[in-house]
């Protein structure tokens, strides 16, 4: 049986790295597009735009919206609030990905973010307990 090859998941063990200082790394213009484009998929875009108006205080239209989310619309990019409240009505948080993946980071919302500072603290408490039994066979090999 042949495997199909999975095109959606993202490498989960990859690093990610910043894009760089090279001029015209962060022209991003058309990625902002697909971004919000792909994230408004199941919802309305009436609504979302209300939500947004609500939460930044001026009015976003579904025009203003379906401007950025255009890929021929150049001019249209969102400012860093407007972002922020797409994320908070659509109820996910692509914009906030994509601006992670292009510092080289990525996001850990709520519960994923206390398992992996409990990862870490197993890492430390494994290097910790190794570095002990070490310092211990050394003061028993001085003795």
């Amino acid at each position: 049986m042949r495997r199909v090859k999975d095109t959606v998941t993202g490498d989960l063990f990859m690093v990610p790295t910043p894009v760089g200082n090279v001029p015209g790394s962060l022209a991003c213009r058309v990625e902002i597009a697909h971004c919000m484009s792909d994230a408004l998929i199941r919802h309305d875009r009436y609504e979302v735009a209300t939500q947004i108006s609500r939460l930044t205080g001026r009015e976003i239209s579904k025009h203003m919206l379906d401007a950025y989310t255009a890929e021929s619309r150049e001019t249209h990019i969102p400012p860093i609030d407007i972002a922020i409240a797409f994320d908070l009505a659509t109820g996910g948080v692509a914009m906030l990905n994509l601006y992670a993946a292009k510092l080289g980071a990525r996001v850990l919302i709520g519960k994923e973010s206390l398992d992996a500072e409990i990862g870490k603290l197993e890492r430390l408490k494994e290097d910790a307990s190794k570095k002990i039994k070490e310092l211990k066979r050394v003061m028993g090999e001085i003795e």
